[in-house]
């Protein structure tokens, strides 16, 4: 069975793009589901599956990131890998099916855990918002927010991989750089999802401008709008869909061993221990593994 990939709420598993690519699992957080039954439900994946990587966004509430780490914890397993891969919902959703995507491929489970890292890189997480009034997540300088307040207002924002806000409209002077956020120098399909905002800004002009070649609706994951700190928007992600593709750029990169735990690795951390692939210096234990198998809660 190929490794299991895990997402912490149902809205973050997106439809298989192909009749090969499995589902993922939802690690339910402790208000849906007690200690006891985390433990038996992560058990039964690690039975079925052999391993298991989870994405563990920093925006997750503090409660449900404390379960996955005690779950492993108790379990005194290796064989889960718990990635903070910082992406706002959407965004974490699509590299989750391009994880699920490569699953079934022969990578082994350590370089699948630490090839995460690396397609984060690929992916173009943005949103259309109505305000960015309260936005925290990229530098919004004092004219966006005012005018914010204008009830017609409309903000591009590009929060990944790098951070653009462009105020929207046939007279915005743009806020950082042109109107439209930059795109990909590489074919993607963008894949949006509606809040409270009745544009179609994102399937005609940004869609056009990006070259996308293909574009699919989902349903709006239930944190965006906690992330953009309005329900006005219209969130978006463009990334890789071609999994053969996917499985160049991760198998083009040089394979280690993690010196601590033994897995397969590419990058410069293991995804299943976090040990880094250089030592570090004598006396410097910030960087060691066992940090990460010592945090507890429920």
């Amino acid at each position: 069975m190929p490794t299991a990939i895990a997402v912490t709420s149902a809205d973050l598993v997106l439809p298989a793009p192909d009749r090969h690519t499995p589902g993922a699992a939802v690690l339910r957080p402790p208000g849906e589901a007690d200690l006891e039954r985390a433990l038996a439900e992560t058990t039964a994946l690690l039975e079925r599956h052999g391993h298991l990587v989870a994405l563990v966004p920093p925006w997750l509430p503090p409660a449900t990131v404390r379960r996955m780490h005690t779950v492993r914890a108790i379990l005194e397993t290796d064989r889960i890998a718990l990635l903070d891969i910082d992406l706002p919902p959407l965004g974490t959703a699509v590299l989750a099916r391009q994880l699920r995507q490569l699953s079934v491929s022969d990578l082994s489970p350590g370089v699948l855990a630490s090839a995460a890292r690396l397609l984060s890189h690929y992916v173009y997480a943005g949103a259309l918002l109505g305000s960015v009034a309260k936005l925290d997540r990229i530098p919004v300088g004092l004219k966006a927010h005012a005018r914010s307040w204008s009830p017609s207002a409309q903000f591009a924002v590009l929060a990944h991989p790098q951070p653009h806000l462009a105020r929207l409209g046939a007279s915005a002077a743009p806020a950082h750089g042109g109107v439209l956020p930059p795109g990909p120098a590489f074919a993607t399909h963008l894949t949006f999802a509606r809040g409270q905002l009745a544009s179609d800004w994102v399937t005609t002009e940004l869609a056009s401008a990006w070259k996308v070649q293909g574009v699919m609706e989902n349903p709006l994951p239930a944190d965006s709008a906690r992330w953009w700190a309005t329900p006005k928007l219209v969130e978006f992600a463009a990334a890789i869909p071609d999994v053969s593709v996917l499985y160049q750029l991760v198998a083009s990169v040089r394979r280690e061993q993690c010196r601590w735990c033994g897995f397969e690795l590419i990058g410069d951390r293991c995804g299943f221990c976090a040990a880094p692939l250089a030592a570090p210096p004598p006396g410097d234990d910030a960087a060691s593994p066992a940090r990460t198998r010592t945090r507890s809660g429920s």
